[in-house]
């Protein structure tokens, strides 16, 4: 028998669907009796949103990204984050029929692909009958679309909840919750989306109080009764992901703390089924490198947050240096990437010493946003592969590099979502390689 699954959607983003999804992972996961096992994934490029679904009920959150992993990834994450559970939540990126710039990829095409009922978050703010109009729309735009159910949220009163659901009963869509609009349960945010969960005071307080706020709806029963009532379709078969990400070396030492903590599980489970042996390790607590150790990932994080004491972690520093001279590799990406260069730049204007191992400077006292898919290929032959070699990955940041030598050999070559090229990116020096860049996966 399967797991029942569903995606939490809705027509945009800010609709609550985070609140939603947090509420309901810990109220189900707390629930006295039999404990019932509830796991997370989450839709498209995001670090964040997985480490609050994982502080909620206490399981790992998988990442489904179907413009940047192929199908066979697709299917053995879905089957990974079903396994050994009793209900999975799937949280949507965007709006329902948003993806890529070209127009696929969205969170309507996954859950036709996969055969995934949705159940839709709608903001009724300022809304009465005209959410008949606007649930109608998403309920068949697409036919081939499995919409399961309907959660008004942010409703002003009784009263219009019951306008609301007057509006919505010639459609014959369950309503499983009218949830209020809430003043004190907001998460903090910053330049990058949420604060990240291990960031956020007094996170338990403000899970259990999202919690209740779905429970006095009468959400989770209403969401467990709709999941027993379901018909589930078939599953794809799983199979394993055709191509992995190529571990970095046999002893792979990856930065993990609050400023390098942008890392996809399915990266860190590729490099051990290719027999890697992990070490975590935290630059700023100026650690250094365990022995042994042949190759660093430096995943992405916020270093601008702790420029001055990542400057300082001088025997990090010395052991990574130690490492290069000894032939051993170092990627890094985004903030990783940043850390690798000569210097970082603050808000404030304040430069801060770097590794200096690759030749940039960071600066983020003129922010610029840059995001977006991308498709890269390998300028260079290096432990990530072969020249050419295909990637899917993303690009989500504030900060701004100073242009670099023209004579400096780029990591990648890239485009787009649409195609368009976007030219070089980034930089390989020897072993010690990076860009801006977030890998997800390998391509043909």
């Amino acid at each position: 028998m399967t797991t029942p699954a569903f995606i939490l959607a809705a027509p945009s983003s800010h609709s609550g669907k985070t609140s939603v999804t947090l509420g309901l992972l810990r109220a189900l996961s707390r629930r006295s009796g039999p404990a019932l096992r509830v796991k997370a994934a989450k839709i498209g490029p995001d670090y964040i949103d997985p480490a609050f679904h994982q502080a909620a009920c206490g399981q790992a959150s998988q990442t489904l990204d179907p413009w940047a992993m192929p199908e066979a990834r697709l299917i053995h994450q879905l089957a990974d984050v079903q396994a050994e559970c009793d209900l999975t939540l799937i949280e949507s990126a965007m709006g329902l029929f948003d993806g890529a710039g070209d127009g696929s990829a969205s969170t309507a095409s996954l859950a036709k692909h996969l055969g995934l009922p949705v159940v839709l978050v709608v903001d009724t703010s300022g809304m009465a009958g005209s959410i008949a109009a606007l649930v109608h729309g998403f309920h068949s735009f697409d036919p081939g679309l499995n919409l399961a159910g309907v959660i008004l949220n942010k409703v002003a009163s009784q009263r219009h909840g019951a306008l609301l659901a007057d509006a919505l009963e010639p459609l014959d869509l369950p309503i499983l919750a009218c949830l209020p609009r809430q003043k004190d349960l907001h998460l903090p945010s910053r330049h990058l989306g949420l604060v990240q969960a291990g960031d956020t005071p007094e996170l338990d307080r403000k899970l259990d109080a999202l919690a209740d706020w779905v429970e006095a709806a009468g959400l989770p029963a209403a969401l467990s009764a709709l999941a027993r009532a379901h018909k589930r379709p078939k599953p794809p078969v799983a199979v394993s992901p055709q191509r992995r990400l190529p571990a970095l070396g046999r002893h792979i030492a990856v930065a993990r703390d609050a400023a390098f903590s942008f890392i996809y599980p399915h990266m860190v489970a590729d490099w051990r089924a290719q027999g890697a042996q992990l070490s975590f390790i935290s630059p700023l607590a100026g650690e250094a490198l365990p022995s042994g150790v042949d190759a660093v990932f430096l995943p992405g994080g916020y270093p601008e947050l702790h420029a001055q004491q990542l400057s300082q972690a001088a025997t990090w520093w010395a052991s990574l240096h130690h490492l290069v001279k000894q032939g051993g590799a170092v990627y890094g990406e985004c903030g990783g990437y940043m850390s690798l260069g000569r210097a970082l730049v603050d808000a404030n204007g304040h430069s801060w010493p770097m590794a200096g191992l690759l030749d940039h400077t960071t600066r983020f006292d003129r922010p610029q946003r840059h995001l977006g898919y991308r498709a890269m290929r390998l300028a260079h032959d290096c432990p990530l592969g072969k020249s050419g070699q295909a990637f899917r990955g993303h690009e989500f940041h504030y900060s701004v590099q100073d242009p670099l030598d023209q004579n400096l050999e780029p990591l990648w070559t890239c485009q787009d979502a649409q195609g368009q090229d976007l030219g070089p990116a980034g930089q390989i020096r020897g072993q010690v390689f990076g860009s801006y860049l977030h890998l997800v996966d390998s391509h043909p």
